[in-house]
């Protein structure tokens, strides 16, 4: 998957909010299939994937303590409340290389760290979300308990696809709520995470970079 140019993409639409619907498996007993988790944090176990748009001559170092937009946050916890549908706010999501699911050990590992769910998806989104100023946070559906319970079997792609077309009418219903009840007027520090975060001194960025990363750049380097 392409993260960097789908998050340019939706860069150059105009996008400045992104809801992500994924599928995870659960690490804690509590958190049972169909349930909807809004992770708050990130856990990077990939090795492989490009995070960042930066590079080739443009240094840069954003804030990514809180990945999560609170507001966007704010906005789905309420529709996943108004719904009915049972769901988690808080906790973390481990996303791994892939494709392969995870080994017994590895699960048990994540569980042992004290993460909650886990998938492939979501973390690149975000920190690329992040350096392109658009708002993010996951609406996470849980499709199966991974492979550590000992009452479950291991996944399976058919149960994934299973559980997560069962939810699918549920993540829907959420979506349209929170989008029509996000705020128009971008309060939050998302809107702004570029502006202390380019090192570079703009006088010795090559023309290319600046070129490449105009969309994102452009307007702190006057």
């Amino acid at each position: 998957m392409n993260f960097q140019a789908n998050i340019y993409g939706f860069k150059k639409l105009g996008v400045s909010q992104i809801i992500s619907a994924s599928a995870v498996g659960s690490l804690k007993e509590e958190l049972r299939p169909l349930d909807m988790v809004i992770p708050l944090q990130f856990f990077d176990r990939t090795v492989c994937r490009p995070s960042t748009f930066f590079g080739g001559g443009i240094v840069a170092h954003i804030s990514f303590a809180e990945p999560m937009c609170p507001v966007v946050v704010k906005t789905l916890h309420n529709s996943c409340s108004n719904s009915g549908v049972r769901h988690h706010l808080g906790g973390t999501y481990v996303c791994i290389e892939g494709p392969a699911f995870s080994t017994i050990a590895e699960s048990n590992t994540y569980r042992a760290w004290g993460m909650d769910i886990v998938g492939m998806t979501n973390l690149q989104e975000a920190k690329l979300a992040r350096e392109a100023e658009i708002c993010y946070a996951t609406l996470a559906m849980v499709t199966d308990y991974d492979c550590w319970h000992p009452k479950h079997d291991a996944v399976t792609v058919t149960q994934v696809i299973e559980y997560l077309t069962r939810n699918v009418q549920n993540a829907q219903k959420i979506i349209r709520q929170t989008v029509r009840d996000l705020p128009r007027e971008r309060l939050c520090k998302c809107s702004s995470a570029l502006a202390h975060a380019l090192m570079t001194d703009p006088k010795k960025i090559p023309p290319r970079a600046k070129a490449k990363l105009a969309l994102l750049v452009k307007k702190y380097l006057k």
